[in-house]
């Protein structure tokens, strides 16, 4: 195989190129078997084939070591022309420094003689300009215009510099040597201010831009510039307001006159300012009087809505005006324009606001008592009739009868609610309406209007009228409605809760008015939390008594010591029956008033009262072996409707009832052991013994012993 430089170019595998020599080898591969392999042949190839990589490699160091010469030579030829090429532009740079040298210097001496130049051409160029104007000056003193600039109307602008000069001038003459030639003057400049306002107005109706800039131009020089902005702001205005939306219109008209005036006037931001001032204060102070002034005496509720209505659209109208700029204090200027329109409406607001918000408030509440044909009536809460009101539910004297209300708890969620909407208006109206400054003692003088006719003239009343009308606890069949007055004051408060959370505090939150608001809102909480108390107490008190009621006509001294022990057919007693109807009733009625904890406070408390009343109640009789077996059933029913109430101590306590009514049935040899028991080896021992005394054989079957 020929050796050449091209086998060992990458990618170059030994391996590969070994197996390619010994294949080529005759003898020294696999060809023909192992018979014709014939290292020796191959071996010499290998030795031949390792000088030919000898001598090539001699061969390349050669041309590697002529071409590393080469390249040394050239890197030092490379740098050589490296050097030169730097001196000449060190030679090329000190030629061009002094070539800008000597143009600064040229340029110096330019200056120089231009200067020269405009001193004297300058001085040449006023005394050419001070004779025109000389010139022109004598026509006036003669009497007659003569000169073209005055006669042709083509060339008013250059006539309109003319005049505008000698007006100046003729200012500084003495007025009674040329009293006549400055009044011609004056004439004339007024003559050629109105001729160029005309000649403006004429151009805006035309739409001719340009002709308008080339004229506002000259007349910026004259004092009727004004005048001629003023014309300009009328003839926009004419036309723009056709819709009956006027601030609609208004915000459309200052976006077109926005484009157009920066191609027309130098100063478009004062220009545009103008328009808006004018805007403000002739249509939109005309249109809100218009608006405002017809009800303001008569009717307070359309002055409301009207005032907010209209001070919220100009307020929007000036949000979309503060893009486009109008000077330096933007938002001051349209501040200022905003109020001097509603500042007589805004002066009094608060005052028409609370004013208003009294009388539909007490008109709400009136219109409700009339639907039920109530006459709102005083209730005591001092003096003889607080005294009579305590004597009675305490004692149950006769000191007159109590308010019966037929069942009206007087309270309505209706009311409520158009209250609520109501003060969230004015609300939102004070928000809108008020000074910054303002706003807090504002909003709490509002929140003062709905505590007073929702949580004292609705609420409140409701529960005096309500705590009135609960009967005295010796009452037969009373109608226990205060539970559902509880129910709806709940209700009613959660919604005044959330007002209060909605749109009161954001008014007040960074204001010392919050914590008076958050004292004032604890104290109505505090006073109706304490008559809820009294009512819901006084309602238990009624309930126990309907039970003491039920169970003094139903029991029967002879249902647990029945003449025939060995004839008894019933379960429980018909009085045990009723009473756990009626419980049931009642527990039903308290969860569906209240929610949360208050159920089980006063599910617990009721229980207690239940038990000791039982308790009590059985506490009454002797019992025989088939009567004791009665009460244990009776008991088991008491205790089987105490499981509705859910309550652990509750139940707790009847069972310990029920083991102590064990007591009167347990064979007289164990009644030690059961009262070691556990449910009962906590009680104290005279309880034990006052349940057992009530067993009929307890002198016979000599049961003191076991309590000696």
């Amino acid at each position: 195989m020929a050796t050449t430089a091209e086998l060992f170019e990458e990618p170059f595998v030994a391996d590969e190129y070994i197996e390619r020599l010994v294949w080529r080898t005759p003898g020294g591969g696999s060809r023909g078997g192992p018979e014709a392999f014939d290292p020796k042949r191959l071996l010499e190839e290998f030795v031949n084939h390792i000088q030919e990589l000898q001598i090539m490699d001699e061969r390349i160091q050669r041309k590697v070591e002529k071409l590393e010469q080469q390249c040394q030579k050239e890197a030092k030829e490379f740098a050589r022309k490296v050097q030169e090429l730097q001196k000449s532009n060190q030679v090329a740079f000190q030629h061009f420094q002094e070539l800008d040298e000597h143009i600064s210097y040229v340029a110096t001496k330019v200056c120089h003689l231009g200067d020269q130049l405009e001193g004297v051409n300058t001085p040449r160029q006023r005394a050419v300009e001070a004779q025109k104007l000389m010139k022109y000056f004598n026509e006036f003193l003669d009497g007659e215009l003569k000169s073209d600039v005055f006669t042709n109307s083509e060339k008013i602008k250059e006539a309109a510099d003319i005049i505008q000069k000698l007006h100046l001038i003729a200012q500084e003459l003495p007025f009674d040597r040329f009293s006549e030639v400055k009044s011609k003057i004056a004439s004339k400049y007024h003559d050629l201010e109105c001729q160029l306002i005309q000649e403006f107005t004429g151009a805006q109706r035309r739409g001719e831009i340009s002709r308008m800039r080339e004229v506002a131009a000259v007349l910026l020089h004259f004092k009727g510039y004004s005048h001629c902005v003023d014309v300009y702001i009328k003839q926009c205005q004419e036309g723009a307001y056709l819709r009956n939306d006027i601030f609609e219109d208004a915000a459309i008209l200052c976006q077109r006159v926005n484009k157009q005036v920066g191609e027309i006037f130098s100063n478009p931001e004062t220009v545009l300012a103008k328009l808006i001032q004018n805007v403000f204060e002739i249509k939109l102070q005309s249109f809100v009087k218009d608006q405002l002034e017809e009800c303001r005496k008569s009717d307070a509720e359309q002055y409301l809505k009207s005032l907010y209505d209209l001070y919220t659209r100009t307020t929007n109208l000036s949000s979309k005006l503060m893009e486009f700029n109008l000077g330096t204090d933007k938002q001051t200027f349209l501040s200022k324009l905003i109020k001097s329109i509603f500042i007589s409406y805004l002066e009094n607001y608060i005052e028409v606001e609370t004013g208003y918000l009294k009388s539909r408030s007490a008109m709400i509440l009136q219109r409700y008592y009339d639907s039920k044909n109530h006459q709102k009536r005083s209730i005591g809460t001092g003096g003889i009739q607080d005294l009579k009101e305590r004597i009675r539910q305490r004692t149950n004297l006769p000191l007159g009868p109590s308010i019966d209300t037929h069942g009206e708890t007087f309270l309505s969620q209706e009311v409520v609610v158009n209250l609520l909407q109501e003060t969230k208006q004015a609300f939102e109206r004070c928000h809108r309406l008020s000074d910054p400054s303002d706003l807090p003692r504002n909003a709490f003088r509002i929140f003062t209007i709905l505590v007073e006719f929702l949580c004292i003239e609705h609420i409140d009343y409701a529960l005096e009228t309500g705590l009135a009308g609960i009967p005295s606890s010796d009452s037969r069949n009373a109608n226990l409605y205060f539970l559902d007055v509880v129910h709806q004051a709940n209700t009613i408060f959660h919604l005044f809760d959330k007002q209060f959370n909605d749109h009161l505090m954001p008014l007040i939150s960074s204001s010392p008015k919050l914590s008076e608001c958050l004292q004032k809102k604890k104290e109505i909480i505090e006073q109706m939390e304490m008559k809820l108390d009294t009512g819901i107490d006084r309602t238990l008190n009624c309930m126990i008594g309907q039970m003491k009621h039920i169970l003094a006509a139903e029991q029967k001294k002879t249902d647990f010591k029945p003449e025939d022990e060995n004839n008894v057919l019933i379960q429980y007693t018909n009085a045990c029956v009723k009473v756990c109807a009626y419980v049931r009733k009642q527990v039903e009625k308290i969860k569906n008033s209240m929610d949360g904890k208050n159920v089980d406070t006063v599910l617990m408390e009721l229980g207690v009262r239940f038990h000791r009343l039982i308790y009590e109640h059985l506490q009454q009789y002797s019992y025989s072996c088939m009567g004791g077996m009665l009460a244990i059933c009776d008991v088991a029913e008491y205790r089987k409707c105490a499981k509705d109430f859910k309550i652990p101590l509750v139940l707790q306590l009847f069972d310990t009832l029920h083991a102590l009514c064990n007591l009167l049935v347990v064979n007289p040899d164990n009644l030690k052991q059961v009262c070691s028991g556990e449910q009962l080896a906590n009680l104290d021992k005279n309880i034990l013994h006052s349940f057992v005394q009530l067993r009929a054989d307890y002198r016979s079957a000599r049961l003191a012993r076991h309590f000696s």
